[in-house]
């Protein structure tokens, strides 16, 4: 039976890594899975999912996913979502089709929160209608478990404030335990 699974965590738990090695998991049995990624991250070029540690591969756009026909779908053993946070609403409800409909199991990597400690849209209907939730863990810098994302401005310091999407990787987020997130306290020597 067909799965949809989360799997969240906070910047830098791996969780591009993990989806690369899932799709490679897939491969290397003779099955086919499939890559996607939305539009909006742009950040690696186009179709190019990449993790920091440098494994890529190319996927396809998730908006050109709820365009594929059923039977198009029906021909993958998996299909594989990195950085579904920015999924829509309506995209997640086509996942739950791909899964209850097709029998075509789907596995969403993404943040639970931003910055700010609220849902993305993406990230509030997967934690409400996924059958498999699993955090992938990461530490803040003090060593507790780090489950919020940092956005660091320009002057070094956290930033509580602003538009809930801007692309970014360690330039621009880090992870932090809720404690230190709340207080802002990145662990840098003043």
């Amino acid at each position: 039976m067909a799965k949809l699974y989360f799997r969240y965590g906070a910047m830098g738990s791996s969780k591009t890594a993990n989806a690369l090695m899932v799709e490679y998991n897939y491969f290397e049995r003779g099955k086919k899975a499939l890559l996607v990624k939305p539009k909006l991250d742009s950040r690696d070029g186009d179709y190019k999912i990449r993790s920091r540690m440098g494994l890529e591969k190319d996927g396809i756009y998730l908006e050109h996913l709820v365009e594929m026909g059923d039977e198009e779908l029906r021909q993958y053993d998996c299909i594989i979502i990195d950085e579904a946070q920015f999924a829509t609403k309506f995209q997640v409800e086509f996942m739950v089709h791909i899964v209850d409909d097709l029998e075509v199991p789907v596995i969403c990597y993404g943040l639970r929160t931003d910055f700010k400690r609220e849902f993305f849209e993406g990230s509030l209907w997967l934690m409400a209608w996924a059958d498999k939730i699993e955090e992938l863990k990461t530490v803040c810098w003090c060593g507790r478990a780090a489950t919020c994302n940092a956005r660091i401005g320009e002057d070094g310091k956290v930033i509580q404030a602003g538009e809930q999407i801007m692309m970014g990787g360690n330039d621009k987020y880090t992870a932090l335990c809720r404690k230190h997130h709340r207080e802002g306290n990145l662990g840098r020597k003043k």
